[in-house]
């Protein structure tokens, strides 16, 4: 099993602390949601998909399972699988498993560790699959590995991580895994349908406090690898709905006015200031087909949990 490290955004700490050091300085503090999976926090978001509160990865699980089928049939048989921001993978397996003679499984993602753990725990599971661990931040441009074997070429994003990204920025990635998979290729995305207000941020809020650990362990991160000194039982996770964008957003909200250093620069935060760390944006099928169509894709399938909570969707270009 070959890691071909195409990029390594991220993975070094000046990417880290120059995203870090811009987004602490701006009016609304801002830190992106890709910065929360470290080890620690990738660790933290599997303990959140097992919550109660949190019905997406069951919502998504049971579509995968139950119409793992026509899926793969969509995918075409001999498929090359490329899933971005691939994590731990889980639900990746029920798809391997349902594709017709798969010819490769590239996992994508900016964890190096959680890539390469997956990797092999893929390998294990599929022993004749080729597969090929890219690190790279899927939010940048980059270039597939030269030579991939022939066959159709499927973009996997699962998890309605796409939720994650703004309109422009899903439009870039739309176009990215769109030339990722060349002409006629397929993708198969996950996204958060619109539903009430309560079930939305209760996922994003758990009784448990578990999403508040993995909120709070992004200012763990920043103390352990820029010499920051943010004290954590000053700062607490808030979820709350923003009506404009259709999103839940998730927040660290400083308790009281303080002064913070990281890698010697200081930061003035007032009482009730926050950091906005991640924007999770619900749709409904036709408000994605039209942002899809930005992308230069076309929905051609859609398949809905029993609830009506969750929508795995099928693209093509």
């Amino acid at each position: 099993m070959m890691l071909e490290k195409v990029r390594t955004f991220g993975a070094a700490n000046d990417d880290f602390s120059k995203s870090i050091f811009a987004g602490l300085s701006r009016p609304q503090k801002t830190i992106s949601s890709r910065w929360l999976y470290d080890a620690r926090g990738s660790e933290l978001f599997e303990d959140i998909t097992r919550l109660d509160d949190y019905y997406p990865t069951r919502a998504e699980t049971e579509i995968l399972k139950r119409d793992a089928g026509a899926i793969a049939d969509f995918c075409g048989a001999g498929a090359l699988l490329i899933e971005y921001g691939a994590g731990a993978g889980r639900k990746t397996e029920i798809l391997l498993d349902a594709l017709a003679r798969p010819q490769l499984y590239a996992p994508i993602d900016i964890a190096g560790e959680v890539l390469e753990d997956t990797a092999r725990r893929i390998s294990r599971l599929f022993p004749r699959l080729p597969i090929l661990p890219v690190i790279a931040d899927f939010n940048q441009d980059f270039d597939m590995p030269a030579g991939l074997p022939p066959g159709p070429r499927t973009a996997f994003f699962p998890g309605s991580t796409i939720g994650n990204l703004h309109a422009l920025g899903s439009v870039a990635f739309l176009n990215r895994i769109r030339k990722h998979t060349r002409s006629g290729g397929t993708a198969v995305i996950g996204i958060d349908l619109k539903k009430d207000v309560s079930t939305l941020l209760n996922a994003y809020d758990d009784r448990e406090g578990v999403t508040a650990a993995f909120n709070l362990n992004l200012l763990a991160r920043i103390n352990r690898d820029l010499c920051g000194a943010f004290p954590l039982d000053r700062f607490k996770h808030e979820a709350r709905w923003n009506i404009a964008e259709s999103a839940v957003e998730m927040h660290l909200v400083s308790l009281d006015a303080r002064i913070v250093a990281v890698s010697g620069r200081k930061f003035a935060f007032r009482a009730g200031e926050t950091i906005h760390t991640e924007t999770s944006r619900k749709y409904d099928i036709a408000g994605f087909a039209a942002l899809a169509g930005m992308g230069g894709w076309r929905l051609v399938e859609s398949w809905l949990d029993a609830e009506g909570r969750f929508a795995v969707v099928g693209l093509r270009n």
